[in-house]
C-alpha cells in the first residue's frame, strides 16, 4: 500500500491517491471527513481554519460503500481558491503582466530558500505553496483510509498532546484507549490531563499576544497489534524505523521516540528492558512497556507508544531577519497567515501517518487482495500468537 498527494496550499484542491487497499473493505466519505475535520480543530489555530471546510470527494476506487481493489482517489477542494486564481492558476499569463504576491524574501525556518536554490525558482511562492502544512490534509485523508482498515481488524489508535511549551501532561495509565479517544476529542488542546488544559491555553494566548509561536510533543498509542508485525531481517522492514520516518516527515517535526525514548540513555539496562511474563489467558506479554511496544523492529504485542517533537511554527508576527534573493538586502521576514500553536492539530496528523505505516506493514505480511481473507488471516495469526 502506498499513497501520493498533489496540490498547493492556495491551489484548486488537494488530491490523494491510495493504492493497494484490499477489495471489499467498507469505506465511506464519512470515514475520511471525520478525520479531516478533526485536523482543523484545536486551540491556537489561525483564520485559515475558518475559511476552509475540508470535506472529501471520493472520485475512484470505491463503489456502493466498498473498496474495489483499484486505486482510491480523493479530492479536497480549496474554498479560498477563488481569491487566488490569478496567482495560482495553471493557465499561462501574459509575459508583460505582473504576478501579484511574488515572494523573493525567504522566511527563516521554512523550505523557501533551500527549495528555491534546488529547483531554480526566483519566485519562492512555488516553494511555500507546496511545502505548506496544508498538504497534511491530503495525508490525513490517506491515513483515514488506513485507520478504517485497522478499525475493521480490531486495531485501535489515538493521537493526543503530551506537552506544549514545556507544560507536560501527566500520564493517564488508568484510561482505556476508548477513554483516551473520548477525552482527547473533548479537549480543545487535545490533552488527556485536564489539569494542564488551561495552562496550555494561557501559553498559547501569551505566544499570540507576543507575536510568537510555540511547539510541543504529540503522542500516539496503538492497541490490538499482535507480536511480530514488522521484521528484524531487513533494515527497511523494521516497523519502528518506518514509523520514525513517517513522523519525522510531518511538517515541523524534529524528533521521534518510542516508549521512554531518550530517557533510556539515562537508565541502567535493568530499568529499561521489559520483563517477559506469560498467562494462559493472554499468552506472552511484558511486565512493563518501556520500549513502546517494539523489540527488534517488530511489535511485541504491547501497546505501541510513539512520540513526536514539533518545533514552533516558523511564521511569526514578530519576524526574524533574512535576506532578499534579488536585492540581497537585509529585511524582516514576511508574515503569512499562521497559527500561534498547531500542536493539537499535529497530533491528528501524526495519528494518521502512523496508522498508514502500520496498515501498510500488515498488508505486506498477510493476504491483501480481498479484505475478508485479510481479516481471516489476521485473526488466525492473532490467535496463534496468543497460544504460542
Amino acid at each position: 500500500m502506498r499513497y501520493l498527494t498533489a496540490g498547493e496550499s492556495h491551489g484548486k484542491q488537494l488530491t490523494t491517491i491510495v493504492e493497494g487497499v484490499p477489495a471489499g473493505m467498507p469505506l465511506t466519505s464519512e470515514n475520511i471527513n471525520e478525520s479531516l475535520l478533526r485536523r482543523q480543530k484545536g486551540y491556537g489555530r489561525g483564520k485559515r481554519m475558518q475559511i476552509e471546510k475540508d470535506l472529501v470527494d471520493i472520485c475512484g476506487g470505491v463503489r456502493h460503500g466498498y473498496t474495489l481493489g483499484s486505486p482510491i482517489a480523493m479530492v479536497v477542494k480549496n474554498d479560498d481558491f477563488k481569491h487566488w486564481e490569478d496567482i495560482m492558476g495553471e493557465d499561462p499569463i501574459d509575459l508583460d503582466k505582473e504576478i501579484r504576491r511574488t515572494v523573493t524574501r525567504p522566511r527563516p525556518g521554512h523550505a523557501d530558500l533551500n527549495g528555491a536554490m534546488k529547483y531554480g525558482h526566483r519566485d519562492m511562492r512555488n516553494i511555500l505553496e507546496r511545502s505548506s502544512a496544508r498538504e497534511t490534509g491530503a495525508r490525513v485523508a490517506a491515513g483515514a483510509v488506513a485507520k478504517t482498515l485497522l478499525n475493521h481488524l480490531g486495531v485501535k489508535i489515538v493521537g493526543y498532546v503530551h506537552e506544549i511549551a514545556g507544560i507536560t501532561a501527566k500520564d493517564q495509565p488508568e484510561l482505556t484507549i476508548e477513554q483516551k479517544i473520548q477525552r482527547s476529542e473533548a479537549s480543545d488542546v487535545r490533552v488527556l490531563d485536564p489539569d494542564v488544559e488551561q495552562p496550555m491555553r494561557d501559553a498559547i494566548d501569551q505566544a499570540k499576544k507576543e507575536g510568537d509561536s510555540i511547539g510541543g510533543i504529540c503522542e500516539v498509542v496503538i492497541e490490538g497489534l499482535p507480536a511480530g508485525i514488522g521484521s528484524y531481517v531487513h533494515y527497511d522492514r523494521k516497523l519502528d524505523a518506518r514509523l520514525a520516518f513517517a513522523v519525522q516527515s510531518i511538517n515541523a517535526f524534529k524528533g521521534v521516540e518510542f516508549g521512554i525514548g531518550f530517557e533510556a540513555s539515562r537508565r541502567p539496562g535493568s530499568k529499561v528492558h521489559d520483563e517477559i511474563i506469560w498467562s494462559e489467558k493472554e499468552g506472552f506479554s511484558r511486565r512493563t512497556n518501556n520500549l513502546g511496544g517494539f523489540e527488534g523492529g517488530m511489535t511485541s504485542g504491547m501497546p505501541v507508544v510513539v512520540r513526536g517533537v514539533m518545533k514552533p511554527i516558523p511564521t511569526l508576527y514578530k519576524p526574524l531577519q533574512s535576506v532578499d534573493i534579488e536585492s540581497k538586502e537585509v529585511f524582516s521576514a514576511s508574515i503569512e497567515r499562521s497559527d500561534s500553536c498547531a500542536v493539537p492539530a499535529a497530533a491528528v496528523v501524526m495519528e494518521h501517518v502512523v496508522a498508514f505505516e502500520v496498515a501498510k506493514a500488515i498488508l505486506e505480511q498477510f493476504p491483501n487482495d480481498q479484505f475478508i481473507k485479510l481479516k481471516e488471516a489476521f485473526d488466525q495469526y492473532r490467535e496463534e500468537i496468543r497460544c504460542f
